[in-house]
């Protein structure tokens, strides 16, 4: 089993997206968790734009700093802030680290629809992310 750490800036839209579809796509094929440079609070846009699929963000938001990061067997960075934290973590490790260009929602103006339709775009990117670099069992 593959064991799959999502990291964005604040831990509170992009990786816990990407780690709750993981973990859905997956069928628990992997484990995938999530974690921020630095936490953020809750973001209900991002728990919206999930629970339309019937999923929801598991746990509070973490620092990266927080995590184990030798028990995971990559970590996918959502924003280049978080690539260049994960690069600076990992270089004594052998623990490979990719980068995946995601929009940002939170800055998406308008009405709380149209800032949930960003929230949806992202998503739907994400999903799409997942299941083309983790195809098997998907």
């Amino acid at each position: 089993m593959s064991t799959v750490l999502f990291l964005c800036n604040r831990n509170i839209i992009r990786s816990p997206m990407a780690a709750a579809l993981l973990g859905h796509l997956s069928q628990g094929m992997m484990t995938a968790e999530s974690a921020g440079i630095t936490p953020g609070e809750p973001d209900p846009l991002s728990g919206a734009a999930l629970a339309e699929l019937g999923l929801a963000i598991a746990g509070a938001p973490r620092a990266v700093d927080d995590v184990m990061l030798g028990r995971f067997d990559q970590i996918v960075a959502l924003s280049p802030q978080a690539q260049h934290r994960a690069l600076e973590l990992t270089r004594n490790l052998p623990l490979a680290v990719e980068y995946w260009q995601v929009a940002d929602p939170s800055i998406a103006d308008g009405s709380r629809e149209q800032r949930l339709a960003a929230y949806r775009m992202v998503r739907d990117d994400l999903a799409r992310k997942v299941k083309d670099r983790f195809p098997t069992g998907l």
